[in-house]
């Protein structure tokens, strides 16, 4: 299984802009490798340790734990970090 965290808040339009992109990229996964991601979101509004670690860099993608990207999201980047997650994640 792999986790993938995604830090925001409402009414951050790069954060909607995110979100997109991770429900994009899941989508065009191989079904065998989209079966296997969890999608978490967590706000800085509702946590004051993820807002005192991320609130200037928000959005903000984790990949089982491990920072992978904030600010922008790449589309490509991010699909190639969710199939060598799941490679990893298999074994």
């Amino acid at each position: 299984m792999t986790t993938l965290t995604l830090i925001g808040k409402d009414g951050c339009h790069l954060c909607d802009v995110a979100e997109g992109i991770v429900e994009q990229v899941i989508a065009e996964l191989p079904d065998d490798v989209a079966d296997t991601i969890e999608v978490e979101s967590a706000s800085i509004l509702e946590d004051k340790a993820l807002y005192d670690q991320w609130w200037e860099k928000i959005p903000v993608v984790l990949i089982d734990g491990e920072l992978h990207t904030y600010w922008r999201v790449a589309a490509d980047r991010l699909h190639d970090a969710l199939l060598a997650a799941n490679k990893e994640n298999a074994r």
